[in-house]
């Protein structure tokens, strides 16, 4: 459950979209911590400060902050178009935890895109790229702009892993890449918010004007070491929801050759489970040429084989640190190609 700490904030370090990051004095020492100023204010020097340190205890890698839960001597003021009424709407995410935001969605009455959700129905054949980690986003994105690079591509962001998408360093340094964020279900904080990844993916078709669209969850991945136990099981599902709005489904496959554990060493047990189980209609599933591997058999998928020619070069151009699990675009190559290839092949999908 919940591990309290009340400290005082000491420093402020460094800060991106929607998040703060802080030195606080607690009663065991110093810790860095995260603050997200639209949920609890902007933290202060000299703050005292309420700290949600479970994850950092436990030595979390993504997770690794003491998380501010509030500032409970100067509490933030009500929002500006806070009212009594469903004005600034009703969506809330985080449902009944004690930081739950209401937001406004994209669909919802009071949204200037009403009108355009309520008639959208299709993705009128848009590329959809799923992927495992957050981590693919930056190399699926280069991609696809390594050969299309006036593409519009627009996030989808799932809530398996990270809530607030300003968690995301990523996202922040791709702002003005992307053509935004849609963060839906249980997410929040992206460009547009929606209650479901079947409104978000036509959100981000019809009112962010995507050409293509890439989903993945957000920074983080809950993973048990059983075969279904891990978030990235819902890009299988995501497969579905493309598939049943008239998209063009594709799957990026996670491959590693730099990670030590035997069940995602080569093509990662996610992705032949996500794909191979859970994704019910057939989609493009993507590896790069001369991957060090059997391509899998997994019906009713295609599997498409895509050259990777200047895609390293892309990679190595992108706007955001490659990163996964720890590992760079030179400690694991395959893993970065891999996603690059997908978004390579989603540009030769855009209608």
């Amino acid at each position: 459950m919940v591990r309290w700490r009340s400290g005082t904030v000491l420093a402020l370090r460094r800060s991106w979209r929607g998040a703060s990051e802080l030195t606080v004095r607690t009663g065991d020492g110093e810790v860095r911590a995260l603050a997200y100023p639209d949920l609890v204010g902007r933290p202060e020097v000299g703050d005292r400060v309420l700290l949600n340190v479970g994850a950092l205890v436990m030595g979390l890698g993504t997770g690794g902050y003491a998380l501010v839960v509030a500032i409970p001597d100067r509490l933030p003021p009500d929002p500006a178009d806070a009212g009594t009424d469903r004005d600034a709407g009703h969506l809330v995410k985080a449902r009944y935890t004690p930081l739950q935001p209401i937001l406004l969605g994209v669909d919802e009455e009071a949204s200037p895109h009403r009108d355009t959700m309520v008639a959208a129905d299709s993705l009128d054949g848009m590329p959809v790229v799923t992927a495992d980690l957050h981590s693919a986003l930056p190399a699926v994105l280069a991609g696809i702009h390594a050969d299309r690079p006036a593409a519009r591509v627009a996030y989808v962001m799932l809530d398996g892993g990270a809530l607030p998408a300003w968690f995301s360093r990523t996202l922040d340094g791709l702002a003005g890449t992307l053509a935004g964020t849609v963060t839906t279900g249980q997410s929040f904080g992206g460009t547009l918010e929606a209650s479901t990844v079947h409104t978000g993916l036509l959100a981000a078709r019809h009112v962010l004007g995507a050409d293509v669209a890439i989903v993945a969850q957000g920074p983080g991945n809950l993973g048990t070491g059983t075969p279904w136990g891990f978030s990235g099981v819902a890009v299988g599902e995501a497969i579905n929801a493309v598939a049943v709005l008239g998209g063009h489904p594709i799957g990026s496959v996670r491959f590693s050759s730099g990670d030590g554990r035997a069940r995602h060493q080569g093509i990662s047990h996610h992705s032949l489970t996500a794909y191979g189980k859970v994704a019910l209609a057939p989609a493009d599933l993507v590896l790069p040429a001369g991957l060090p591997a059997t391509p899998p058999s997994l019906p009713p998928h295609r599997v498409v084989e895509v050259p990777t020619d200047g895609l390293e070069a892309a990679l190595r151009a992108s706007p955001v640190p490659l990163s996964t699990m720890g590992r760079s675009y030179d400690q694991d190559p395959w893993y970065f190609l891999a996603a690059a290839a997908a978004g390579r092949h989603a540009g030769t999908c855009i209608r």
